[in-house]
């Protein structure tokens, strides 16, 4: 067995941050916080930056600081791609901040700043937890393996939902929380139910289930003898219920993870793959009639749908409001849908809001995470680390191009999770180029 199953007796022991309870276990609160508890639920007086993932990602963030007092008990030990751009990412959300608080700006602007500021500390510190405070690969593979375990009960929710109506977490209620106020119990497309789970919007949802995707299969791939099976469902549980969301965005990601993962895969495994997508795509139209020919049309009629069109005026309509603060922006946070209008392209809205300074920032992050599993990749001469790292670069991909698609900034699944992906790359990437991966070196080897 591989080194992400079994950790060689000679690696030093990691130490805990704090106690007895390391980095790991704090991330795994966080997974089970982020995939069960519906993110339409909020702390009131937080609003948008008060989800229970949100308040739990400011808290990594803490953690991740006290650690640092004391010499036996830091995280920071030898480089740290993550933090440079934990670092950068930061101080471009303070820069538009500063800006945008030295000049006038209506109250509802000033609490969205604000909001703004929390949850980019909560990205940051989820980031740099996961980067520096994850000590081997088999507490890498344990944090994977718990986000794909929440995927698949958030997958069978939205199964449920979709062939019944009924919103699970709609029905239920938590101390000290309240509902969000732009919450819809359930939406549709062309006469199908679109699910959301514990998410906040069925195109949050799918683009969830997408960057999901990869970890779950490279988990059903190397599963050991006896759990073969249980994994593999899951795979086929994402694979069935993301398009259900009918989101061309979750569609499309899922289209993304098949063009990073399969040249990797030997030619039998991308036969194999293909003729299993095939079956399960008849099997899908032979269960929801129509369904398989919507999805077919959403992409089909990308540029000349009225959705397209829509966000294509934005680029005109907003031409203006990026020349008066083309640097900083107006401020993070601040370009509020009531009062302007919403943009389904976080690029376009990390432009306006942040300037080109934070539209390069964004781009470092979400890069970050493609570029440092492909290194990793390279680093490593097991196989399975190879394809552990080729499939966080897919998930990383994935949000690359979907933060093209919607407003993901906004939906707070999704940005934690792109976040928490980038951290476990810069780990991955960490553990590799310490020589506790796998041999480096050697780049021919390309079996997955």
């Amino acid at each position: 067995m591989s080194t992400i199953m079994a950790a060689p007796a000679d690696r030093p022991e990691a130490r805990p941050l704090l106690g007895q309870v390391d980095g790991v276990t704090v991330l795994s609160v966080f997974v089970v916080v982020l995939t069960m508890v519906p993110a339409r639920f909020v702390v009131g007086p937080l609003g948008a930056a008060g989800t229970p993932a949100g308040v739990m990602a400011v808290l990594c963030l803490f953690w991740y600081l006290s650690a640092m007092i004391t010499s036996r008990t830091s995280p920071i030990i030898g480089r740290q791609p993550v933090r440079t751009v934990a670092v950068v990412f930061t101080c471009a959300m303070l820069a538009s901040y500063a800006a945008a608080m030295s000049r006038p700006m209506p109250g509802l602007e000033v609490n969205g700043a604000d909001r703004g500021l929390i949850l980019t500390a909560g990205w940051v510190g989820v980031a740099l937890l996961a980067a520096d405070g994850i000590p081997r690969l088999d507490r890498l593979e344990a944090v994977r393996r718990r986000l794909v375990m929440g995927g698949g009960v958030i997958a069978v929710l939205g199964g449920l939902q979709f062939f019944t109506g009924f919103d699970l977490a709609g029905h239920l209620a938590f101390p000290g929380l309240t509902t969000s106020t732009n919450y819809t119990s359930l939406l549709q497309r062309e006469e199908f139910n679109r699910p959301m789970a514990t998410a906040t919007h069925p195109i949050e949802f799918g683009v969830v289930l997408a960057m999901l995707l990869p970890l779950a299969v490279h988990g059903a791939v190397f599963a050991p003898e006896g759990r073969k099976g249980r994994r593999w469902l899951v795979v086929a549980l994402i694979l069935m219920v993301l398009p259900m969301t009918v989101s061309r965005s979750a569609v499309l990601g899922m289209a993304v993870v098949c063009v990073v993962i399969l040249p990797i895969w030997p030619a039998i495994w991308r036969v194999v793959a293909i003729m299993v997508l095939g079956v399960l795509t008849v099997a899908l139209r032979a269960l929801v009639p129509g369904l398989i020919g919507t999805l077919t049309s959403l992409v089909s009629s990308i540029g000349t749908d009225s959705s397209t069109v829509a966000r294509s005026s934005d680029y005109v309509v907003l031409g203006e409001a990026v020349a008066h603060r083309p640097w900083l922006g107006q401020g993070f946070g601040t370009y509020l849908p009531q009062s302007y209008r919403i943009l389904d392209n976080q690029y376009l809205l990390s432009l306006v809001e942040t300037g080109v300074v934070g539209l390069v920032a964004l781009l470092t992050v979400l890069l970050s995470g493609w570029f440092l599993a492909r290194s990793a990749r390279r680093a490593s001469t097991d196989p399975e680390v190879r394809h552990l790292a080729q499939c966080f670069a897919a998930a990383a991909a994935v949000a690359v191009f979907s933060f093209g698609t919607f407003d993901a900034f906004s939906f707070p699944m999704v940005a934690n999770l792109a976040f928490l992906i980038l951290g476990c790359c810069g780990a991955l990437w960490r553990l590799t180029h310490d020589g506790s991966g796998g041999g480096a070196g050697d780049a021919g080897a390309e079996q997955a």
